[in-house]
């Protein structure tokens, strides 16, 4: 009987083993979905992108906030390996905490800013990029630009020599 028990305890355990094994090794395997199609009953089965990785270390300037482009003055940034944000605004220099998170989350903690004194028109745009830059959500990467996507829209960077 004792014989019986233990041999069924063993069984049981070398199924549980293989389940594990077939877990992990479906785990280490890429993810697939279905396409879309207007049969939700058809589809390919494809491979899911590979998230993308935050450029640091890298000098961005600024060229079109919120759907306009940006001529003069215009803005700079770099987030380094520490995940410091630092740059020009387009009349004082900044710098602040910033996250890249997953699924392109981005995340800026509290700017701070020089006192410089600026022409209105140069204040207010400097302005409008600090409040675009610390409400930014999202970032990705477009054909070679930085996009930081925000409420109100998006700003793009072209890498910087």
């Amino acid at each position: 009987m004792a014989d019986t028990v233990r041999q069924h305890s063993i069984r049981v355990a070398v199924v549980g083993l293989a389940l594990v094994a077939g877990m992990v090794a479906a785990a280490a395997q890429p993810r697939a979905t279905r396409a879309p199609t207007s049969d939700p009953n058809e589809g390919t089965v494809q491979t899911q992108k590979q998230e993308k990785t935050f450029p640091l270390g890298f000098s961005w300037t600024l060229v079109s906030l919120n759907g306009k482009a940006v001529s003069a003055d215009r803005p700079t940034l770099q987030v380094d390996e520490k995940l410091r944000g630092t740059g020009y605004a387009g009349c004082n220099t900044f710098s602040a905490t910033m996250y890249p998170l997953r699924e392109q989350g981005f995340a800026v903690g509290p700017i701070a800013v020089t006192r410089k004194a600026c022409p209105k028109p140069q204040a207010d745009a400097e302005r409008d990029f600090l409040v675009a830059l610390r409400t930014s959500q999202k970032w990705d990467l477009v054909s070679g630009q930085l996009v930081l996507i925000n409420p109100r829209g998006q700003m793009i960077f072209e890498r910087a020599l």
